[in-house]
């Protein structure tokens, strides 16, 4: 086939062209990345049940389903944003232990190297104790958080949210290709313990496609969570497993520490970019300071009349990007642990230097551009849903055991992975992370204390009325990922399948180093190499889970096909 220049611009110019439809629904949309989960909070839907009810039974659901990300082993963050306008944000990070202290992982750092994937793939990770094993959980939250969102804003009886996860667990379900090939690039992980090797595994007797996976030692726990609400969890039969566990392996948490912990409501940050109404994560997530400081330099300079895809656009993002995340690694922890200047972070007098520092038509580099404030992770496998009613209300939910699969430890007789979050603190202060990204004092290990998070949960409004939920998981490219896909609706007129479609670019500051995704056409990298952009072509900046108010439809865009995707009625 002979294409003419005239279409060949176009390609060049909108990849999203050829994407697949949304998937459209007039009453209710759900967004996971697992269409079996999906398809529960659709369900929950249809039977009366409101926005969040439906996010409590597609969390409990992809604990079963998507083991990699999905968990009770874990924490994470809800953003509510009720039909009346009234919104919320319920904090179910993990907590460091309260024998952490700020150098716990110094002396056995660097012992050597692990595999572990992502999305099937392979990657190395520096084997330290911050990331695989008993002593790299914090304390989980998930099911102290969803419970406190069912009491307080769900309206359908816990046990029948409940209910969908018990099935899948005990009568199992199908495993797919996507995660039965997840399942056996991460054997040089889940290998190193028994239960994982067991259950996940089969003793080297691999899942294939087609076959059923059962949980039934995670199907008890679930029954007895039904029974129980989190107390089980937290203090009773599940919460004694945990922390034997912990005891025989040499393990930090113990039975108090999970007595202690609590989700904590928190008032989400907003702010207006373009007539709309941004509303997203407060710390000790950092993807909600992100998106308002990026949106702010954004605002107003005109980086979008070249065109999507544009070398001219992409570099300005870039630039906009590497400022923010110099910011982050200064300046964002837990706050109540450190006080976070957001005021002057999100002050327009400061977003309006740090845009007047931005060439162009030339990149800066990253050593010279420092954190800097008005006088005056995460891991690749985390996961995202976002659900809306047929009322309106709208709920976004991040969640994750940090990297995939977590510490890779299966709890014995409880059937549930752990997380690796305490790799998410600064362990040693001034050095990257498993993410490359950069941290300082402000986010050290200490007891209590929540880790940095890059999830980034956000709901957009536009005259009062909801117009999209969003979010994604990849560590630290999240904030990007969801920074970009607001953009692609807002600026370049997107519907939900092309804004997560369309490629998309990462920079975090340190390194220095200007990450695409395939879809960025050639000749642009030629240019961005041009301007000085230390340019690398990456698989995925983040798998996003949008929808999008369209008139009376609602759009479902995921990038979770074929294994994931978008549910409605």
């Amino acid at each position: 086939m002979r294409i003419f220049p005239s279409a060949l611009l176009i390609l060049l110019l909108l990849p999203f062209a050829w994407s697949t439809e949304p998937v459209r629904a007039r009453r209710g949309m759900v967004v996971s990345t697992d269409v079996i989960a999906s398809k529960v909070g659709v369900e929950v839907l249809k039977n009366g049940g409101n926005a969040v009810d439906a996010a409590v039974a597609v969390g409990f659901a992809l604990a079963v389903t998507h083991p990699a990300a999905g968990n009770l082993g874990g924490g994470g963050f809800m953003l509510i944003r009720h039909a009346d306008g009234r919104d919320t944000f319920l904090d179910f990070r993990e907590m460091a232990p309260s024998s952490a202290h700020r150098d716990m992982y110094l002396a056995k750092a660097n012992s050597g190297a692990i595999q572990s994937d992502y999305q099937g793939r392979q990657m190395q990770i520096e084997l330290n104790e911050s990331l695989v094993g008993w002593r790299a959980s914090g304390v989980p939250g998930t099911v102290r958080g969803l419970e406190l969102a069912s009491s307080k804003y769900g309206r359908k009886p816990w046990k029948d949210l409940l209910a969908p996860a018990v099935k899948l667990a005990k009568g199992g379900f199908r495993v797919d290709y996507t995660l039965a090939e997840s399942l056996k690039s991460s054997t040089a992980l889940l290998g190193r313990f028994p239960e994982s090797k067991r259950i996940f595994l089969r003793d080297g007797q691999y899942y294939d496609a087609g076959e059923t996976l059962r949980q039934p030692e995670l199907a008890a726990v679930l029954e007895r969570i039904a029974e129980q609400g989190a107390r089980d969890f937290y203090e009773g039969e599940t919460a004694r497993l945990l922390a034997a566990g912990m005891k025989r392996n040499g393990g930090e948490i113990t039975l108090n520490d999970l007595k202690r912990y609590r989700a904590v409501e928190r008032q989400p940050l907003r702010a207006e970019y373009k007539g709309y109404t941004v509303i997203t994560a407060p710390p000790p997530s950092s993807g909600g300071v992100g998106i308002l400081e990026m949106l702010g330099m954004l605002e107003g300079s005109g980086y979008e009349k070249g065109g999507f895809n544009a070398a001219s656009t992409w570099h300005y993002l870039a630039e906009v990007m590497r400022r923010s995340y110099a910011d982050r690694s200064e300046f964002l922890a837990d706050p109540d642990f450190y006080r976070v200047p957001l005021g002057r972070l999100l002050d327009k007098g400061y977003l309006a230097a740090r845009r007047s520092t931005i060439d162009r038509d030339k990149a800066s580099r990253s050593e010279e551009i420092r954190p800097g404030i008005a006088p005056g992770y995460e891991s690749m496998e985390t996961t995202h849903f976002s659900v809306v009613d047929r009322d309106g209300n709208a709920v976004a939910v991040t969640y994750t055991l940090n990297g995939s699969y977590g510490s890779g430890v299966t709890v014995p007789g409880a059937g549930f992975l752990l997380n690796n979050e305490m790799d998410d603190f600064a362990t040693r202060p001034g050095q990257a992370n498993m993410f490359g990204l950069v941290q300082g004092e402000a986010n050290k290990v200490e007891p209590g204390k929540r880790p940095l998070s890059s999830m980034t949960p956000t709901i957009v409004v536009k005259d009062g009325k909801l117009s999209m939920v969003a979010g994604a998981p990849g560590g630290g490219r999240i904030i990007n990922a969801v920074l970009q896909a607001l953009l692609n609706v807002i600026d370049f007129g997107m519907n939900a399948q092309q804004a997560v479609d369309a490629p998309r670019i990462h920079h975090q500051w340190m390194p220095d180093r200007l990450s695409v995704e395939s879809g960025v056409s050639p000749d642009t990298v030629a240019l961005l190499k041009r301007m000085g952009h230390d340019v690398v072509r990456i698989d995925t900046v983040g798998r996003l889970q949008l929808i999008v108010v369209n008139g009376e439809w609602l759009e479902g865009g995921s990038n979770s096909i074929p294994h994931g995707g978008a549910a409605g009625y």
